[in-house]
């Protein structure tokens, strides 16, 4: 009877491994897929994109840089990770080629309060970061509409998520201004062979 299990264990073991195996292209595929997907949201411009690495003490930077048609950039894209209420809150944010005002947001993980901080999905949240000046930083207001041009209003009921979403993006933009220069970032390249599909469909 023991041997039994074993013997099932062991297949059932081989069987999962099998699976999962299996799996972990196609999660990475989709994950990927989703990254670009991401990109060309919070850079509308870009019609392809260049990416630079930079390693600073322990954290590897990535920064997608956008270029137009004619190989010109037109901002910077990134991930902008942190703790939000349930867990990690992982964004896309897209910079101006200024490094003066958000092009766009987009929420790539989250696993908040459904109907509350999952809201920061929402494209009525999400509009707000769009040619948003983040300096001298953004931030958040409660109960009322903005009045600064870097100011976004807080979700009602989800005011620790609205603040992970704000500090997440402040973090991200500080270590992208610290280490990826200007002149760096706003020298031209040559002009994509083609455009990619998620940019010819606008997404």
């Amino acid at each position: 009877m023991f041997l039994n299990l074993v013997v099932v264990g062991a297949l059932s073991g081989a069987v999962l491994s099998g699976v999962f195996s299996k799996a972990d292209p196609m999660i990475k595929a989709n994950k990927e897929k989703e990254l670009r997907e991401a990109i060309f949201i919070v850079l509308p411009d870009a019609r392809d994109f260049k990416v630079f690495e930079k390693t600073v003490g322990a954290e590897k930077l990535i920064v997608y840089k956008g270029i137009d048609a004619s190989g010109s950039p037109v901002g910077v894209a990134f991930k902008a990770d942190g703790g939000g209420f349930q867990g990690n809150v992982g964004l896309m944010v897209g910079l101006d080629r200024e490094y003066l005002k958000l092009k766009g947001m987009e929420v790539l993980e989250q696993l908040e309060t459904p109907g509350l901080g999952d809201r920061i999905r929402e494209e009525a949240f999400k509009e707000q970061f769009k040619g948003l000046d983040v300096k001298p930083k953004v931030e958040y207001i409660k109960y009322r509409k903005p009045e600064k041009p870097n100011q976004i209003q807080a979700i009602t009921g989800a005011t620790i998520s609205s603040e992970a979403v704000v500090k997440n993006i402040n973090n991200a933009v500080s270590k992208v201004i610290a280490n990826f220069p200007l002149d760096e970032m706003n020298k031209p390249e040559s002009a994509p062979a083609a455009a990619p599909v998620e940019a010819q469909n606008g997404k």
